[in-house]
C-alpha cells in the first residue's frame, strides 16, 4: 500500500538515493569497460560486490576468508595455463617467471591474511587486505575464462558470463555461509544539513565514489594505458594495427573491474546485510545504468545508474513491495529507445 511523501521526507530519500546511486554509476561504469574494450557483458559483476563485503565482514569476525583459497586456486591455474602455453613456444625462462609472479603473489597474500587475520587489525588495513585478495581476481579470471575466448561471439561471451557468475555464488555460499552479514562503517557520526541528517557512512560513499570516478578519468585521459583503453573499446581492429595489445587491455580492464566491484562491496557493506547472493541484483542495477547509455558512454551510464538509484529510494517509500519491479522496468523503454533510435550492426561489423 503506498503512503503519501511528504515533503520533509523528500530530501531523505534523495540523499539515500544519490548514495545508492553513486554505487550503481561505479558499476556501470565498470560495465561499460569490460563491455566496450572485451565485448562481454560481465555478469559477474556483482559478486565482486558481495566478495567484498563479506571478505571484510569475515576478517572482522577474525576468519580467514575463501577468498584467499579461490585466489591461490586460479593463481595455481594461471601457473599451469601459462607454463604449458610457454613451453609450447619454446620459452621455458618465461614459464619460470610466471612460476615465480604467480607464486610471489600468492606467498604475499597468505602473508598479509595470516599475519593480519589474528590480530584483527584496524578497519582501514582489513580493508586493504581485502582489495588485495580480490582485485588479483579480476584479471585471473579474464587469464582462464575470457581470454581463451577473445574472438567468440558476443552471444557466447554472455553464456560464459552467466555460468562464471553462477559458478561465484556458489563459491560465495561454499564460503561464507547463507546468513548475511555487515561490515561497520566508516565512521558513526552524522552531519545536519538544514532539516537533513546525512550519516557519516553516505557521505563517505558519494565522496569516495566522486574521488574514484574522477581517478578513472584522469587515468583514461593522461595515462598511455588508460588511452591504450580507449583506443581498443573504441576500434579494436585500429588498435592491433597500432601495435595495442588487446590482451594486455582486457587484463587491464578485469583488474579494474574487480578493483571497482570489491570497493562497491566496502561501501555498501555498512548499509545493510550482504548474503551469498546479493551481488546479483546490486549488478543488475548498475547494468540498467550501463544500458542507459548504451553500453558505450561513460557519463551517460553513471547519469543512469544515479537516477536508478533516485527511483529505487522512492519506490522504497512508496512502493516497498513493488520496488524491484518499478527499478527493472525502466530497462524496457531505454531498450526500446535505443532500438529505435541506433543503427544495427552485425556480428562481423563490431
Amino acid at each position: 500500500m503506498s503512503q503519501i511523501l511528504d515533503p520533509t521526507i523528500f530530501p531523505i530519500l534523495a540523499m539515500d538515493g544519490f548514495t545508492s546511486g553513486a554505487v550503481y554509476a561505479l558499476l556501470a561504469l565498470a560495465l561499460v569497460l569490460v563491455f566496450a574494450v572485451t565485448r562481454a557483458i560481465f555478469v559477474p559483476q556483482g559478486d565482486f560486490v558481495t566478495f567484498g563485503a563479506l571478505t571484510l565482514a569475515s576478517l572482522q569476525l577474525g576468519r580467514t576468508p575463501g577468498t584467499l583459497w579461490l585466489l591461490v586456486g586460479l593463481l595455481i591455474a594461471v601457473t599451469i595455463l601459462e607454463g604449458v602455453a610457454a613451453l609450447r613456444r619454446g620459452e621455458p625462462r618465461r614459464a619460470l617467471t610466471t612460476a615465480a609472479t604467480c607464486l610471489g603473489v600468492g606467498l604475499v597474500a597468505w602473508g598479509l591474511t595470516a599475519t593480519l587475520t589474528p590480530l584483527k587489525a584496524m578497519l582501514w588495513a582489513q580493508m586493504l587486505l581485502t582489495l588485495v585478495l580480490i582485485v588479483p581476481l579480476g584479471p585471473l579470471l579474464y587469464r582462464v575464462v575470457y581470454q581463451p575466448l577473445r574472438e567468440a561471439t558476443t552471444l557466447v561471451l554472455l553464456i560464459v558470463s552467466v555460468a562464471l557468475h553462477l559458478a561465484l555464488v556458489g563459491l560465495l555460499l561454499l564460503f561464507f555461509g547463507a546468513e548475511g552479514a555487515r561490515t561497520p562503517p566508516f565512521t558513526n557520526g552524522s552531519v545536519t544539513f538544514g532539516n537533513v541528517t546525512v550519516s557519516g557512512q553516505s557521505l563517505w560513499t558519494i565522496g569516495f565514489s566522486l574521488l574514484l570516478m574522477v581517478a578513472l578519468y584522469v587515468f583514461f585521459d593522461k595515462t598511455m594505458e588508460g588511452k591504450a583503453l580507449r583506443a581498443t573499446a573504441v576500434n579494436r581492429l585500429g588498435a592491433q594495427l597500432s601495435g595495442i595489445s588487446t590482451t594486455y587491455a582486457g587484463y587491464v580492464c578485469f583488474t579494474l573491474a574487480a578493483l571497482i566491484g570489491a570497493f562497491s562491496g566496502l561501501l555498501i557493506g555498512p548499509n545493510g546485510p550482504v548474503t551469498y547472493d546479493s551481488g546479483f541484483l546490486i549488478g543488475l542495477k548498475g547494468f540498467v545504468g550501463a544500458i542507459f547509455a548504451g553500453l558505450a558512454s561513460y557519463p551517460l551510464a553513471a547519469v543512469g545508474a544515479v537516477l536508478v538509484g533516485l527511483l529505487e529510494a522512492f519506490a522504497s517509500f512508496q512502493f516497498s513491495a513493488w520496488k524491484e519491479v518499478i527499478v527493472f522496468s525502466l530497462i524496457l523503454p531505454v531498450l526500446l529507445w535505443r532500438s529505435l533510435t541506433s543503427h544495427h550492426l552485425e556480428e562481423e561489423e563490431a
